[in-house]
């Protein structure tokens, strides 16, 4: 992951710059905890009772479908549930040493770096080993981030919300969280690719 500038510099209706020098002051009270190690659920135990005929393969296959289409159906409310509150929210968007936005390229996708406070801030400072030096940084609304700012960076762009923490998100460029004219997944035609 390389970062470099690639945001708007001049300003363009953001509001003026924060600096802050205490993210070493912060951070000394940021535990960093080692994110819990992913569990898997042991399948439901099936009981047979007695003179009860096993279920069926394409049955069992049905209700497995069934399952994964409401888990899935379950995690995209949750999601646009996230967005909105993301597009809602006025976060911290820390400058590189150009004065430009922070951002990250990462498999061909630039992404703008916000923090949801400088908590969160402060976390990334500790991680990068620069919690000592003066980070300046802007205040902007998520929607903004979306719809104003990821179509300016050159190329396919999104925001990383609270990068290297447990509780980021990533906003990419796609249909429904960034422009059209910049989303990655939508043909010549204006249709959502076929994947």
């Amino acid at each position: 992951m390389t970062e470099n500038g690639g945001g708007d510099g001049d300003g363009d209706g953001i509001p003026e710059p924060h600096r802050i020098s205490r993210l070493a002051e912060l951070a000394d009270g940021v535990v960093t905890a080692a994110a819990p190690e992913p569990t898997l659920a042991p399948p439901a135990a099936q009981t047979a009772q007695p003179g009860a005929r096993p279920e069926s393969a394409s049955a069992s296959a049905s209700a497995s479908a069934s399952d994964v289409g409401d888990e899935l159906a379950v995690r995209r409310r949750e999601f646009a549930r996230l967005l909105g509150e993301f597009r809602r929210t006025a976060v911290l968007v820390p400058f590189d040493g150009s004065e430009s936005l922070w951002t990250a390229d990462f498999n061909g996708v630039r992404w703008i770096c916000a923090f949801s406070g400088e908590e969160a801030l402060a976390r990334f400072a500790v991680a990068r080993g620069e919690a000592g030096r003066e980070w300046t940084y802007r205040t902007v609304l998520g929607a903004r981030l979306l719809d104003v700012m990821v179509p300016m960076l050159p190329g396919p762009g999104g925001v990383a919300l609270d990068a290297g923490s447990a509780d980021g998100a990533l906003f990419p460029p796609v249909a429904g969280i960034v422009p059209d004219e910049v989303a990655v997944d939508l043909g010549e035609d204006g249709e959502t690719a076929r994947r």
